[in-house]
């Protein structure tokens, strides 16, 4: 049960922040800035998204209950999101969305591109917390299961990281083809997967 959940956590958290996926972002947000800058941005980055997607792992269950959501709903409404990421991924609309984010970074010359666009809301962006709070409910509590899914976000984070620190290489190595194959791939899985949570909410509802 353990090795399954870190197994989907790891396969779902992947697919909705797509480090490599981000790497054309970064590269465009950061061309400005010299490599050891470009690189304590990218550090930057990936603490603060850890950051906001850890405390979503946290405290997910008590805003639940503050809010009175039940988690089956939550899985449904979860779902209905990330299958609208997933289709943005598959027709082309994520990578546009995220070139114009980049793009109005560069031209308001934000005080700190860390933090936005590229923490918030390309990397912890509603679908990463979304995915974030339905397996923290999964986990019901479980200490192994949420340390688990505590690990893969860190996990995730330092991935982003590396994907940010050879992002040259990368993208010459993808081209523009191989990444936008890459993100119709990725986009079908995460489809798939958001269709599980809705349908795993719809039975659950059913159920009681």
């Amino acid at each position: 049960m353990a090795l399954d959940f870190a197994i989907s956590a790891l396969v779902t958290l992947f697919v909705v922040v797509d480090p490599v996926g981000l790497t054309p972002t970064f590269l465009a947000v950061t061309h400005r800035l010299s490599r050891a800058a470009r690189q304590g941005v990218g550090l930057r980055a990936s603490i603060i998204a850890g950051g906001i997607l850890i405390g979503t792992a946290l405290l997910g269950a008590w805003l639940f209950h503050t809010l009175g959501i039940s988690l089956s709903a939550f899985r449904i409404a979860g779902g209905l999101l990330l299958f609208s990421i997933a289709s943005e991924m598959v027709f082309g609309v994520r990578l546009r969305r995220e070139g114009e984010a980049a793009e109005e970074a560069i031209e308001e010359r934000a005080r700190d591109i860390a933090a936005f666009p590229l923490a918030i809301p390309l990397m912890a962006g509603p679908g990463a917390i979304t995915a974030t709070v339905l397996l923290a409910g999964r986990a019901e509590g479980n200490l192994l299961l949420t340390g688990l899914l505590l690990a893969v976000v860190v996990l995730i984070s330092v991935a982003c990281f590396c994907a940010f620190t050879l992002a040259g290489q990368i993208v010459r190595l993808l081209g523009r083809t191989g990444n936008i194959v890459l993100s119709r791939l990725l986009g079908v899985l995460l489809a798939a997967l958001a269709v599980q949570y809705v349908v795993d909410g719809i039975r659950a509802i059913l159920a009681g």
